[in-house]
């Protein structure tokens, strides 16, 4: 293993902020399947609903996922030696999870259209493979990589990958985002997701954020939520 490229104390990334984004990531998989599949046929209002939610689950999963392949599987490689296997796996299975994706946006149109039964139920089939796979790549990167990345990332490498999901994201999405995340966090953790945001960031999620972000919960699951 490189021992000269490991960061030093004081500069060490806060990784375990990946670890509450990804617990909101479980949910709304886990969320996504079971809500369609509790559709009543017929009803096109609530396919719409859910499946725009769907697309803006899908839009935040790639954007997560995409500064990792960019700013994170790159570095990490050069500076690893026997782990590379470790991030060549996390990089096979992020393909495995956008083919799931995929598939599910192939069958959402048909279901949308019509809200039918026989369609609903191939798409929450595609949905809970999706889940399957996530959970799997999650539980794995938290359990192998993070521990790669806080040895030899800067504070400032791990953060770039923030910095690439905020401009790759449309700004009214962001707070959505940030809702999901702060969801079921506790306060150390909410605390210090919050202490990374500038400071009219911190102002926007309490004076809007928070209700915006609960309003769309309702809307999406029919219940509001705690973030």
């Amino acid at each position: 293993m490189n021992t000269d490229t490991e960061t030093h104390q004081d500069d060490r990334p806060y990784t375990h902020g990946m670890v509450v984004i990804h617990r909101g990531l479980r949910r709304e998989a886990r969320l996504l399947a079971e809500l369609i599949a509790a559709v009543a046929p017929g009803d096109t209002t609530r396919a719409a609903v859910l499946a725009a939610h769907f697309r803006d689950y899908r839009l935040g999963l790639h954007n997560h996922h995409h500064g990792e392949d960019e700013l994170l599987w790159p570095v990490l490689l050069t500076r690893v030696d026997l782990e590379a296997e470790v991030v060549l796996r996390m990089e096979a299975q992020h393909e495995r999870v956008a083919a799931t994706l995929a598939a599910a946006e192939l069958v959402l149109p048909s279901w949308v259209s019509t809200a039918g039964e026989a369609e609903r139920d191939r798409l929450v089939a595609v949905l809970t493979e999706h889940l399957a796979v996530l959970v799997e790549h999650l539980d794995a990167e938290e359990r192998e990589l993070l521990p790669l990345a806080a040895r030899h990332l800067t504070a400032a490498e791990w953060d770039a990958m923030g910095e690439h999901f905020e401009a790759a994201t449309p700004k009214p999405k962001l707070l959505f985002f940030l809702g999901m995340a702060l969801e079921e966090a506790d306060a150390a953790e909410r605390a210090a997701l919050l202490a990374g945001l500038p400071l009219a960031a911190r102002l926007l999620w309490h004076t809007l954020g928070r209700a915006s972000y609960s309003r769309a919960v309702r809307r999406i699951r029919g219940r509001a939520a705690v973030a």
